[in-house]
């Protein structure tokens, strides 16, 4: 069965890819409100199109620009398929090839092709998969195997701002089993990626007061306390000569990584050497006795943003400064508490403050947790499945950053999220020449065409064992 459904999609790419162009040619871009009338033709062109498909289809307005909400009725598990069509400014033109919202295919010297203009990858080449797998699936078999909903929106480059309160007035109709989620990267052209954790984080300044001036250091040096100083030694102890964060508490709910992800990583052919000599280092700064890919993709970090006080201008001026100041920010795992993570630093800073100096701290917002798939949940178990059939070979991967819609999803809906893309890291994102490989738009068809299958069979399977 799906072979008759890959076998349209391979036979439709062509089409595929001018459907592709006649979305990324609409200036939907979120940020500026001289193109809101843009944001909504893309949104009122992808809903026509969904309809279209048998998907009871309509845009939803926001009080900033619109989402795109579709439902489609299906056997097996119900999936929330998240995606944005708005995209980035273009500045600054003049480096651009050509016109950004004119796409066009570059092919390159050793005859493989890329979709080039502003969205190609970021996020409605990503998008598309999606819906040109589900309409390989309808056009073939005239359903699809699993039940969908879609929601696409328009304000993920420009904050988000609706998109919480959206999902709080929708959550009854948003529900799924679980999130779907193309917005991420591949490990390499060859090689596609499942993104099985985000980071948390906690973040904000610290500012240390000394004496009620910025004072002479010729008059005062040696008997006057420095606030940059003090400030800079507090800082240099939140960790150890083995690379652990000193913070009281911080590794309450840091779990081990888990053997069968560790596996799947050893097996990427990753390269410590050339990871770190890409930006002009040679030795790991990280925990003692973790890989690098450990330490960015599974580990909790603590890392010092800026740090400033005093004179900093042009010249030079001999003062000891009043005040010194410092952004923080730590990448948490696990089920490490934001909350608990920024009291644990102020309380580090405080102990050790004399007693005529005082801190001041501004938290940047409020944390967020980490979020994990285990890597035995079924979902995540038919994905793979599904792209090692597809592409020979999968990854497990973690992830430094953060995407806010799935902290979001989890959080109102009450549903993990699946993360699959098919970008790569050079794809221009955000930057002039952006591209998405026609490679990866075509197999991340197919891979979606495979995982909605493999999806519906998993379900069809375990109903099949309860009967009997």
């Amino acid at each position: 069965m799906t072979d008759s459904v890959l076998a349209f999609a391979d036979a439709q790419l062509d089409a595929s890819v001018e459907r592709l162009a006649a979305l990324m040619r609409v200036p939907s871009v979120s940020t500026d409100p001289a193109y809101a009338a843009e944001c909504r033709r893309a949104a009122e062109q992808l809903a026509a199109e969904l309809a279209e498909l048998g998907f009871a289809a309509r845009v939803a307005d926001t009080p900033g620009h619109p989402m795109v909400v579709a439902h489609h009725d299906g056997d097996g598990p119900h999936v929330l398929f998240y995606g944005h069509y708005d995209v980035q400014p273009v500045d600054p033109l003049n480096l651009w090839t050509r016109d950004p919202f004119d796409p066009w295919i570059d092919t390159r010297a050793d005859g493989s092709k890329t979709i080039v203009g502003r969205g190609a990858s970021d996020d409605k080449g990503q998008l598309r998969t999606f819906v040109e797998a589900c309409r390989a699936w309808k056009e073939t078999e005239g359903r699809l195997p699993c039940r969908v909903t879609i929601l696409f929106e328009g304000e993920e480059e420009s904050g988000s701002t609706s998109l919480e309160p959206f999902l709080h007035a929708h959550a009854e109709e948003l529900k799924a089993d679980f999130a779907l989620i193309c917005d991420t990267l591949m490990w390499d052209r060859d090689t596609p990626g499942i993104t099985i954790g985000l980071r948390g984080m906690a973040a904000g300044q610290v500012t240390v007061r000394g004496p009620s001036r910025d004072l002479h250091s010729g008059l005062y040096g040696g008997a006057a306390r420095n606030p940059i100083q003090l400030l800079a030694g507090i800082l240099g102890e939140m960790k150890d000569a083995d690379g652990r964060v000193t913070l009281d508490g911080f590794y309450d709910g840091v779990p081990d990584t888990d053997p069968t992800v560790l596996e799947s990583w050893n097996k990427l052919g990753f390269d410590a050497g050339e990871f770190l000599g890409e930006i002009g280092l040679r030795v790991p700064a990280g925990e003692a006795g973790r890989t690098v890919l450990e330490q960015v993709w599974s580990r909790p970090t603590a890392e010092i943003n800026g740090i400033w006080g005093g004179y900093t201008g042009e010249g030079f001026k001999t003062v000891i400064p009043a005040e010194a100041h410092a952004k923080v920010s730590f990448r948490l795992v696990g089920t490490q508490d934001p909350d608990q993570v920024w009291d644990a630093f102020q309380a580090h800073v405080r102990r050790r403050l004399p007693e005529d100096c005082t801190a001041e701290f501004e938290s940047r917002g409020p944390g967020s947790f980490a979020i994990s798939l285990a890597s035995d949940s079924g979902p995540l178990v038919a994905t793979q499945a599904a792209l090692d059939a597809e592409w020979g070979k999968s990854a497990l991967l973690g992830c430094g950053g953060s995407i806010p819609v799935v902290n979001s999803i989890r959080s109102i809906l009450g549903m993990d999220s699946v993360m699959v893309g098919f970008a790569l890291p050079d794809d221009n994102i955000h930057s002039p020449n952006e591209k998405y490989e026609l490679k990866s738009f075509h197999k991340g068809i197919r891979s979606w065409v495979r995982i909605l299958g493999a999806l519906g069979e998993t379900a069809r399977a375990r109903a099949e064992a309860v009967i009997a």
